[in-house]
């Protein structure tokens, strides 16, 4: 594991000790934690806009074709 040190505002770290209190983790947890879901969240992202660059409309419209067109059941309606 590799240690860092961190440097925060008063008011940030007040905020983190107070959220972590009430979490019952440590502080050190939940920066790790922010942080996976930071880097979990960029990474779908740039997945998301490389599948996005292979598809095609085309391609959609064709996928779409083969599906029913039937009226949505009772729980999927607006």
């Amino acid at each position: 594991m590799t240690m860092m040190s961190l440097r925060l505002p008063k008011s940030l770290h007040g905020d983190l000790k107070e959220i972590a209190k009430l979490e019952e983790i440590s502080m050190n947890q939940f920066v790790t934690l922010a942080i996976a879901e930071k880097i979990a969240a960029l990474n779908t992202l740039d997945y998301l806009e490389k599948r996005a660059k292979r598809g095609s409309r085309e391609r959609l419209l064709e996928i779409l074709e083969k599906a029913p067109d039937v009226e949505p059941e009772g729980h999927d309606r607006f």
